[in-house]
């Protein structure tokens, strides 16, 4: 818990300094991140999407997929390993929602899908989440597709667009932790970057695990 405090420390630290600066920085990212998700005519849809079936792989290189998840809540989120700007603070955020879940007894799932599979083998997944002292009991660091398969995806299961930025090796994502049900049914979402809203995570949560 004290290593995520110190990784959430730092990142709004470098995000602050980031913010100040003239050439943009974090915050700048992070709203372009969110002007492009909110640009896709189905991000204005009132939320109960399906998640579509899916077979792919855990950070174990081990088969990982809807299957695995049947009947049970989850919280899900778009990363990639070489990130250099909304991945960092996402991942800090999510491992201490998994703490607070944990200390709370709150029995939910946490599933990371790479959207640079080509890069992010499992070795590439493993390492990222130990940085965050990921558990990978309940949290799940996925790859094992091709890039058209997760943007594909991403689209029709989470209606947000995934696209690589055509000035640099990095990707332009969902910056959302997407809530799903256990229908598979995404239900809400919420800001995984700034303000996460973690008190109101772990309630909606508790409130589908009591149906």
């Amino acid at each position: 818990m004290k290593k995520i405090m110190m990784i959430l420390s730092l990142v709004f630290v470098l995000t602050a300094l980031s913010a100040c600066g003239g050439s943009g920085g974090s915050h700048d990212e992070h709203k372009d991140h969110k002007q492009h998700e909110n640009s896709s005519e189905e991000s204005s849809q009132s939320l109960d999407w399906d998640v579509q079936s899916f077979s792919f792989k855990d950070q174990n290189d081990d088969a990982f997929g809807s299957g695995n998840l049947k009947g049970k809540v989850w919280m899900a989120n778009f990363i990639f390993t070489n990130c250099e700007t909304v991945c960092p603070p996402m991942t800090a955020h999510m491992a201490k929602l998994q703490q607070m879940a944990k200390e709370e007894n709150v029995n939910v799932d946490f599933v990371s899908f790479s959207i640079d599979p080509k890069r992010d083998d499992a070795e590439a997944r493993t390492k990222f989440g130990e940085n965050y002292d990921a558990d990978f009991s309940s949290w799940h660091f996925v790859g094992g597709y091709s890039q058209e398969e997760i943007e594909k995806f991403a689209k029709e299961s989470f209606k947000t667009p995934v696209t690589a930025d055509p000035n640099s090796d990095q990707f332009i994502h969902a910056t959302s932790f997407f809530l799903v049900d256990q229908n598979g049914k995404v239900v809400s979402r919420y800001d995984g970057v700034e303000n996460t809203p973690y008190e109101q995570i772990i309630k909606d949560i508790k409130k589908l695990s009591e149906k």
